[in-house]
């Protein structure tokens, strides 16, 4: 395994990939990500950035290309199997349970390991210490936030190497944008890959190591996120007058 130590920790391949029978989301698509890289994912709406993370996490059949975790092929495995991994996954929407708590949240994003909830209960409410004053409260009492919170909270439990983020700050003030952004930085300095998608995509080039920019399902560019937030031609197609601002 000694070849494998400078491999990236995941990689994706000429993935094509989609939801219904002969209609391709993905024609193609490369991604890859090293070990405590913060990846982003930016593009136009409809150009498969959700897509690429549904099949990285096996919720999207993948047709053709291949993916790999510290080198083992994970093409199309059972999303609970990539969790059992060290892959976690928060969807943009329904990303909490809300008739329960956030301690029952989070306990069932431990379900895979109970016996280790204590000490991770305690590992995320140290990075998110309201998640811990408030943990008897209902999750659908909580504002959209606060609610991103308790859902990379939940992702965390199962102490994930690769985190896959799809759009945490939709939907959210830009106050509260900037707050979740801040706790994406913050989960990748404790060592944790994170690989995320995102519609603010200034905001998102500002905090990532590297960026890619997906059009109708394949690579339109890539780079350092601060390459690609001054690239004209990345600012005339994708960033518009948000980043003359």
């Amino acid at each position: 395994m000694e070849s494998m130590t400078n491999a990236p920790l995941v990689s994706a391949k000429d993935l094509v990939a989609g939801y219904l029978p002969g209609i391709n989301i993905l024609n193609g698509c490369n991604l890859y990500a090293n070990k405590g890289e913060l990846v982003g994912i930016i593009g136009p709406n409809g150009a498969g950035k959700s897509t690429l993370l549904k099949a990285l996490f096996g919720l999207v059949k993948v047709r053709e290309g291949n993916i790999t975790l510290s080198g083992q092929e994970i093409t199309n495995m059972r999303a609970d199997q990539l969790v059992a991994m060290g892959i976690g996954f928060v969807p943009q929407s329904n990303n909490v349970f809300p008739s329960l708590t956030i301690e029952e949240n989070l306990q069932m994003g431990a379900f895979q390991s109970p016996r280790q909830f204590s000490e991770r209960f305690d590992f995320v409410t140290e990075l998110f210490p309201t998640l811990g004053t408030r943990r008897k409260q209902r999750a659908g009492s909580l504002s959209g936030g606060e609610r991103q919170m308790v859902a990379m909270g939940r992702a965390l439990m199962m102490n994930p190497s690769v985190l896959l983020l799809d759009e945490p700050s939709a939907g959210l003030s830009p106050a509260l944008q900037d707050e979740v952004f801040v706790r994406v930085r913050e989960i990748n300095k404790i060592g944790v890959t994170v690989i995320m998608v995102e519609q603010n995509a200034r905001r998102c080039l500002q905090i990532v190591d590297r960026g890619y920019v997906l059009d109708q399902g394949k690579n339109a560019y890539e780079g350092t996120g601060k390459s690609l937030s001054t690239d004209p031609k990345v600012i005339e197609l994708y960033l518009g007058t948000l980043a003359k601002k």
